[in-house]
């Protein structure tokens, strides 16, 4: 029995082919929880046959594990493949979607039957987890079952040297789904009529929302800033950056720097949005000047096909959805939501069963960071050395992802979202109702925040009553770390640095910028950031000056002249008044220690973002500022508290005489050397090497790659997140993690 990621990958035609060339006879089918090979011949083919399949297997599969086992001899009088076998409450890995492969691509100019088709696939590429609604993955379990094959795919699909055998969504012009454009041009089907028309609407700076694989896009032409101020304010975004799509990799490199491992990660079948520093400009409406592009490059056979037609080099490609709703995967919602935002709309006849967002990564210390995990990772499990079986663990607020055990994994959702949101949180309670029937999964201990009002955790309540189960409460920040120790296959005591926004603590207080002696079952709050109160709660996240304003306030008083600092000369002396009060009578002003506010007030008071317009503005426009690097800090004091009130004074007085690049910088090296500073206290009191950094804070590339580098050289093992969010989007891991220790 071969166990991970082989179905929906071509593993059985591989391995048809394999026993076929060593003359080998036998059977391999699907099953639910894995491929089951039958083989019969000399000892020593058999040896080959083995050692072939780990060393020659699917680009896009993973073997995790291949169990051997001797048994009579039947007589097989050749190799077959199987109908698959559904039974068992053990599951195989779902494929995620791959991205449409080069063979394919020469298809739609070659193959009579798919010149320009635009749902060109073979078993090593197309669609799976986006169309897939049970196992074992057949067709007859997908949205593929409505199309019935033509006598060519038929004869592709069962023929078993074809690059098509067992190609569940194979299809071609004459019997596969068909794309539809909407506008003002009529309705056309035609795809030529289709290319050509969408094509000239991009040209002449329109919009188009396209369906896409795990939903819809809004495409227009990155280089018209006209285009992008349009669609800006039709979708309600400000300033959010948009992902732009490249025509193909010589575009890209125009535009953006990559090295070769974000060029690795850029061209893989998993075709994630790679953040990468730019090199020329694009119209500052694109990216918001923050100094990044969020790239990537054509997976679909239709951006191929689109491109072809096109006079610009690069599109907007954002998520189609307005504001913070979920990407829209449906046609009736689409044509009612989407359709008069973009005056258009291109959809095809193929439901997507599994919405699934663009996945978005950094390279940060030359190793992949993921910041959202969705299309091309979703369903990969995370493998564990624990028994998860039966834990459901519901994640956070903010950018959540859910999770689910079974045996020794931890199976992430796709990126849900924010859930204060309400299509959001309905997303996410079908998303788990989709994943409970895909997996065989029933629910026998249920992790959630300690937040009581996240919505998360509220369902969590709901559903402890309903199957009368455990449920276990994680603080936040122990989850940040849990999750990493979860993927780095460590359960010990570590020095554990969660630097975050937000996060209920245990004394009723915001968590954020946390020392932790953590193990996956519990942690010891060790020491953090000062406290500071934020007036107006979370409306500092909004407004950052007013995180600024406390800072000083507590630190200096009214020592200072708020006035005469810059960064409050637009905010007016009446609301810096208001904010004093809050202040002063504690009225909604929830005490902080979370280093994701630090490092607002900071942007704030050097004047670089004071109102934020998107989530995190601040402290991106605080990281995307630094230009040259240094090893110089500002001077902190540790005490029973982190304080950085000198620090701040020294960054207002050099805001006056340095550059932005240089303050920035340095006050960046401060966080990182007090981690450092509290790491090897910690270590000379407790004998603690090993140190795990997590939570959003650490998707800053510099702070990263900054404190691992001061941790590696003071001789500690430093641990960070890569196969899940260091962001919000991988609590749920922590939590499943948390929540196995008291099955």
């Amino acid at each position: 029995m071969v166990k991970g990621l082989v179905q929906g990958v071509g593993f059985r035609p591989f391995i048809y082919r394999l026993a076929n060339s060593l003359n080998l006879k036998g059977m391999v089918d699907n099953r639910t929880d894995g491929v089951l090979i039958i083989v019969e011949g000399p000892e020593e083919k058999i040896t080959e046959f083995h050692e072939k399949i780990v060393k020659l297997a699917p680009q896009a599969s993973q073997i995790k594990s291949i169990e051997i086992k001797h048994r009579e001899l039947s007589g097989f009088a050749d190799f077959r493949i199987a109908p698959s076998i559904n039974g068992g409450a053990q599951i195989t890995e779902i494929s995620p979607d791959i991205a449409v492969c080069s063979e394919c691509l020469s298809d739609m100019v070659n193959d009579p039957s798919r010149i320009d088709y635009p749902f060109v696939n073979c078993t090593n590429c197309g669609p799976r987890f986006t169309i897939i609604e049970s196992l074992p993955y057949d067709r007859q379990t997908t949205s593929m079952k409505y199309f019935s094959m033509c006598s060519k795919c038929e004869s592709e699909y069962h023929n078993i040297i074809d690059r098509r055998f067992h190609a569940q969504p194979v299809a071609c012009n004459r019997c596969g789904p068909q794309y539809l454009y909407e506008g003002p041009e009529g309705r056309i089907e035609n795809i030529s009529d289709i290319l050509l028309t969408v094509a000239d609407r991009i040209h002449r700076g329109e919009t188009v929302a396209v369906k896409g694989q795990g939903g819809y896009h809004l495409v227009c032409n990155a280089l018209d800033a006209a285009a992008v101020v349009q669609l800006r304010q039709r979708k309600h975004r400000d300033a959010k950056p948009f992902a732009v799509m490249f025509r193909d990799t010589a575009a890209l490199l125009d535009f953006c720097h990559a090295n070769n491992r974000e060029l690795e990660e850029l061209t893989s079948w998993r075709r994630p949005v790679v953040i990468l520093r730019q090199k020329k400009e694009l119209p500052p409406e694109v990216n918001s000047n923050l100094g990044t592009i969020g790239a990537i490059l054509p997976y679909m056979p239709f951006h191929y096909l689109l491109f072809r037609h096109l006079n610009t080099p690069a599109i907007v490609f954002t998520s189609g959805n307005i504001s913070e709703e979920p990407v829209i995967k449906d046609d009736d919602a689409a044509r009612k939501i989407l359709l008069p935002v973009a005056g258009a709309l291109l959809s095809y006849n193929r439901e997507i069963v599994n919405r699934a967002d663009d996945s978005v990564i950094r390279v940060a210390a030359d190793k992949p960071r993921i910041i959202r995990r969705s299309r091309g990772y979703v369903p990969s499990p995370v493998d564990l050395d624990f028994n998860a079986e039966g834990v459901l663990a519901l994640g956070a607020e903010q950018k959540n992802c859910f999770c689910i055990g079974k045996g020794e994994q931890a199976i992430m959702s796709q990126h849900i979202g924010d859930l204060k949101n309400m299509p959001a949180y309905e997303f996410f309670r079908e998303s788990i109702n989709r994943f409970r029937a895909m997996f065989l999964f029933e629910p026998q201990i249920i992790a959630c925040d300690l937040h009581p009002d996240y919505l998360s955790s509220v369902y969590a309540r709901e559903l402890q009553k309903e199957y009368n189960i455990p449920l276990i409460k994680v603080q936040h920040h122990h989850a940040h770390i849990a999750s990493c120790l979860a993927e780095n296959h460590l359960d010990e005591k570590v020095i554990g640095i969660s630097f975050d926004g937000t996060g209920y603590g245990t004394d009723g207080n915001v968590w954020g910028g946390e020392f932790l002696v953590a193990d996956i079952r519990e942690f010891v709050r060790y020491t953090h950031f000062d406290y500071i109160p934020l007036p107006g709660g979370d409306k500092v996240a909004d407004e950052p000056w007013r995180t600024a304003f406390s800072y000083l306030y507590k630190y200096f008083g009214n020592s200072i002249d708020y006035e005469r600092i810059p960064a409050f000369r637009s905010i007016g002396v009446k609301k810096m008044e208001v904010v004093r009060e809050m202040i002063d009578k504690n009225i909604n002003t929830p005490l902080s220690s979370a280093a994701g506010r630090l490092f607002d007030a900071v942007s704030a008071l050097l004047g670089l973002c004071t109102v934020s317009s998107f989530d995190s503005e601040a402290p991106m426009r605080l990281e995307s500022a630094i230009k040259e690097t240094t090893d110089d800090y500002f001077p902190f004091e540790m005490a029973e508290t982190l304080s950085f009130a000198t620090a701040i004074k020294a960054i207002l007085e050099e805001s006056e005489k340095n550059e932005l690049s240089y303050i920035s910088a340095k006050f960046h090296n401060t966080v990182a050397r007090a981690s450092l500073e509290v790491a090897k206290k910690i270590r000379t009191e407790m004998s603690i090497n090993k140190v795990v950094l997590s939570g959003g804070v650490f998707q800053n590339k510099y702070l990263l790659e900054k404190t691992s580098e001061l941790l590696s050289e003071a001789g500690f093992d430093v641990f960070t997140n890569m196969l899940v969010p260091a962001n919000d989007g991988g609590i749920a891991l922590g939590q499943l993690a948390v929540a196995s220790k008291f099955k």
